[in-house]
């Protein structure tokens, strides 16, 4: 008598089929056999970990003022003469726990960049798409505000969006909505890799049987769009997301040091970094270099993921 199995697992396996694929898929493979990339994958799980629980194991809370005495600024790392392992790494000017300030201060700066990275992803996809799919005015309207937009550093559109954004708001409200401000300035100068590679996908795509014959079964066009043709190009947009993560996070870094970012009483990693280069010549180096380390050991694991992704999502290096 026939043993009856379970819905998605196959006859004489305990595991589901979908998790076999997974473990026996050329993705799963090709990264087992990187071990840059597991170690990249590794310290970028561990600091978004430590970022996302920063409120359960940071030692103290820079955001409370009452908790943050000027007695203990500028204190050195808890190894070095004159710390205090209350403060393993430190204070910063104001007596902000380093430790502590870089942990919130990692999440905030993840929270912009996945922002206004899934922003731009949502603006670049769809515009690529209209542009893709209908051609035409559409198609040259948007790929020429790209081709002047992409004549720029996006440092600099990212600037002249801050600024422009914070001559046309009210003063009062500026304060409120500038972490809303910073994320819409970023993801503005970054939409165009994902509009433009969408394009040529698309492009692509569209003149393929299988577009061709569900146009005429009658499938309506934005069913086609969706339901077809995104799927097939979602492939490079991940890549283009996951590189753009480290730049998104640099971005809000530089705006932050150049004094557009973040205010200093929300320590972003930029922020950080500001407040110490203040103090670097006078040999308070901690407030700088620590959270300068985060972001380069950040950016550079994202940036190696991303690498790997592009080249595992290339069939011709398979």
């Amino acid at each position: 008598m026939a043993e009856l199995t379970a819905p998605g697992v196959s006859a004489g396996s305990e595991r589901p089929v979908s998790q076999r694929r997974f473990v026996d898929s050329d993705l799963l493979w090709s990264f087992s056999r990187s071990p840059v990339t597991v170690a990249a994958a590794i310290v970028v799980v561990l600091i978004v970990s430590a970022a996302l629980l920063a409120p359960l194991i940071a030692p103290h809370d820079p955001y409370d003022l009452a908790s943050v005495s000027l007695l203990d600024a500028t204190d050195p790392p808890a190894w070095l003469a004159g710390g205090d392992w209350s403060f393993p790494l430190g204070t910063d000017n104001q007596g902000r726990d380093m430790l502590s300030a870089i942990l919130f201060g990692t999440r905030l700066s993840l929270t912009v960049g996945c922002s206004a990275v899934l922003l731009a992803l949502v603006l670049g996809v769809t515009l690529g798409l209209v542009a893709g799919w209908r051609g035409g005015i559409a198609d040259t309207l948007i790929m020429r505000v790209a081709d002047v937009q992409l004549s720029f550093p996006a440092i600099l559109i990212a600037l002249l969006i801050d600024g422009v954004a914070r001559s046309v708001l009210p003063r009062d409200a500026q304060a409120a909505i500038t972490l809303y401000v910073l994320i819409t300035a970023i993801a503005l100068s970054y939409w165009v890799h994902f509009a433009r590679t969408v394009r040529g996908s698309t492009m692509v795509e569209r003149n393929k049987e299988y577009i061709q014959a569900a146009q005429v079964i009658g499938v309506h066009p934005a069913r086609i769009v969706v339901g077809h043709l995104l799927p097939n190009v979602i492939g490079p947009v991940l890549v283009i997301a996951t590189i753009n993560l480290a730049t998104a996070i640099l971005t809000e870094a530089t705006l932050s040091f150049l004094g557009v970012g973040l205010p200093p009483t929300e320590p972003s990693l930029g922020t950080l970094i500001r407040v110490g280069n203040d103090f670097l010549l006078s040999g308070d180096w901690w407030i700088s270099i620590f959270p300068g380390a985060v972001l380069a050991l950040l950016i550079l694991s994202i940036n190696l993921l991303g690498d790997w992704l592009r080249d595992a999502f290339n069939p011709k290096l398979r």
